[in-house]
């Protein structure tokens, strides 16, 4: 399966804070947000990974990420110069996506759960389709809303309804199979001149291969597409790493963990930030898989 991380537009939600930087690489407490979506990915599995950004950010993602090959990843980037709607990734990423799956992920939406990499490979080796993500919330009107049946089949997806019949939001999570390429390419846009993510969608609800799994109790989704939900994020990530002792998002354990990269090359990273509690931190993860000190190694 290859992965698409979509980090582009131009935050007007957020000015001032965006107007010279991309919202997806403002901070989340402690790391670019743009770890977040990666980090869904490699849980899932997915080392073939395209970030798609506007002309002027796609630099700064290059400069940050690189090609992702000291985590394990082969990160490649692609240009949407204006924003064109959620399925125009499918366009834009063809290529990349060549004869497999696709996980997309949209760029400003964090995860967090016990069990989520479980959730994510599992839902990914049974993808017959399209797989969404439902999250309750309390102001449903904002989101796409989606009603299933019984067994989880979606049966109506409505995108910001006055009147919602559910308060299930569709998250900016999407797998789907090759089919999704094709799909995309038979839209027309919308009335906002948007190639809508609701319609490729739809197209998969009619062949009766569109399922919701919800992310219910246990489950954090958070959208940081305002000052108030950015600050919100960070206190979360902030109060729950502080709590536990471990990092969320964390690129360099999650490679280790998943086994993209061996100890001795996570620790390399660590070194790397190791004026910085976040490089301390993989340091110690890595020590903690070597067995020994590796300060004084």
């Amino acid at each position: 399966m290859k992965g698409i991380v979509l980090a582009g537009g131009s935050g007007t939600r957020l000015h001032p804070l965006t107007l010279a930087v991309s919202k997806q690489l403002l901070p989340v407490y402690d790391k670019p947000m743009i770890y977040y979506p990666l980090s869904v990915l490699m849980l899932t599995d997915i080392r073939d990974i395209l970030v798609i950004s506007t002309p002027h950010d796609l630099p700064h993602f290059r400069r940050l990420l690189g090609d992702g090959g000291e985590l394990g990843l082969r990160i490649s980037y692609a240009e949407q110069p204006q924003p064109g709607g959620l399925s125009e990734a499918f366009l834009i990423g063809a290529d990349h996506i060549g004869d497999d799956p696709v996980t997309l992920v949209l760029g400003d939406n964090i995860f967090h759960g016990t069990g989520f990499a479980k959730l994510l490979q599992r839902s990914a080796a049974e993808l017959d389709g399209c797989t969404l993500f439902g999250y309750p919330v309390s102001d449903p009107e904002r989101y796409g809303v989606g009603e299933t049946d019984a067994s989880g089949r979606l049966i109506g997806i409505e995108e910001k309804p006055a009147r919602p019949r559910g308060n299930r939001a569709i998250t900016g999570l999407y797998m789907c199979d090759n089919q999704v390429v094709d799909i995309a390419r038979t839209l027309r846009p919308s009335a906002r001149g948007e190639l809508e993510i609701t319609d490729v969608i739809r197209a998969y609800q009619r062949q009766g291969r569109a399922r919701v799994i919800d992310l219910g109790r246990g489950f954090a989704w958070l959208d940081t597409g305002t000052h108030d939900s950015l600050t919100e994020a960070s206190h979360y990530v902030q109060i729950l790493e502080n709590r536990q002792g471990s990092r969320t998002a964390c690129l360099e354990e999650i490679a280790l963990r998943m086994g993209f990269i061996d100890a001795q090359e996570c620790l390399a990273l660590g070194r790397k930030l190791s004026k910085s509690g976040y490089g301390q931190y993989v340091m110690r993860v890595a020590e903690g898989e070597l067995g020994w000190d590796a300060t004084n190694g």
